[in-house]
């Protein structure tokens, strides 16, 4: 069973116990810095720019399917 968990530190103490642990190959811990996702990057141009009447009538009509 292998979960991945992300932890804030908050206490140099906890640092040395995790170490502790890994130390017994109960955890393994990963220090690396996890990336930020650049969203604008990742998604810009994704959709079409519409004018917003266009995107109006399409949410309404979404809106009008849920009901």
């Amino acid at each position: 069973m292998n979960r991945s968990l992300t932890i804030e530190v908050i206490d140099q103490n906890a640092v040395i116990l995790l170490e502790g642990m890994e130390h017994l190959k109960l955890i393994k811990v990963f220090r690396d810095v996890p990336k930020q996702v650049d969203w604008v990057k990742k998604y810009k141009g994704a959709m079409s720019r519409q004018p917003v009447e266009e995107i109006e009538r399409q949410l309404d009509e979404l809106r009008n399917d849920w009901e």
